[in-house]
């Protein structure tokens, strides 16, 4: 894998944590070049950068950028191609959970959610496309499998994974021949801290391989795409056989437990 991503620009955004932070480390030992996209996470953006140095590595490039604003979409796609040179993967991984029971939602904790969820997906995509065409290269857009399925205490955020869903086939239709478009929906890969014990019991009891993923799953399924020239506008569902498991009840508690 080292070699079909040497000296390639890959841009990750949301690369600072969690998964988008272990997919930044990853990419870059396959020999890519990384650009960082952080927002509020500017002390664990410096931190992977010197955790880079001290590894005798080079540093990622860092970008900062708001992607609930158009215009810093716009110039994040334009300063990475101008400092970089080129950009060959988009990687949109940036993303917000936050639980919203109905009956509480507002406009603006919509917009909070769908706006950086999905809307900053597509608009980076279109504005990072001329340079994408040019290499011939590829967008993995990291969903979840809350595209699937409805999580009653967090509809907004179902609802914007789905729009992921449609994103991704439609951008894949939309950049073809040129470029390859594909998305990676993990299901319990790294739950949050806040999550109860109680909690954590039953989400593995939905998981017919009983086990939780880990962030190594979800770079085992980017790898493939980022390798395939044959392969467009389909997800890979991560999720330990979840979906595949026939459900009968619905979720009667308001805790991330799909």
């Amino acid at each position: 894998m080292s070699g079909a991503l040497a000296g390639k620009v890959v841009l990750v955004t949301g690369g600072a944590r969690r998964v988008g932070r272990a997919i930044v480390q990853a990419l870059a030992a396959d020999g890519a070049r990384l650009a960082v996209h952080h927002f509020e996470s500017a002390d664990d953006a410096r931190t992977l950068a010197a955790e880079f140095q001290r590894s005798g590595h080079a540093s990622p490039e860092l970008f900062e950028a708001d992607l609930r604003d158009p215009k810093q979409i716009q110039d994040l796609a334009d300063t990475v191609v101008k400092r970089l040179g080129r950009l060959d993967v988009l990687i949109n991984s940036a993303s917000v959970l936050r639980r919203q029971p109905f009956g509480s939602v507002t406009a603006q904790m919509w917009d909070a959610v769908l706006d950086l969820n999905l809307r900053a997906y597509f608009l980076l995509a279109q504005a990072a496309a001329p340079a994408l065409k040019a290499a011939h290269g590829k967008i993995v857009n990291v969903s979840d499998v809350a595209a699937f399925e409805p999580w009653p205490s967090y509809l907004p955020h179902s609802i914007s994974k789905a729009g992921v869903e449609m994103l991704t086939r439609g951008l894949a239709r939309l950049l073809a021949p040129e470029v390859t478009v594909n998305g990676i929906a993990p299901g319990p890969v790294l739950l949050g801290d806040d999550i109860s014990d109680d909690a954590r019991r039953r989400l593995l009891e939905t998981i017919p391989l009983q086990h939780f993923g880990t962030p190594e799953d979800v770079i085992r399924a980017i790898r493939y795409f980022l390798a395939s020239d044959y392969v467009t506008g389909t997800t890979a569902v991560v999720d330990g056989g979840q979906l595949a498991r026939n459900r009968t009840e619905a979720v009667r508690s308001g805790d991330y437990v799909p």
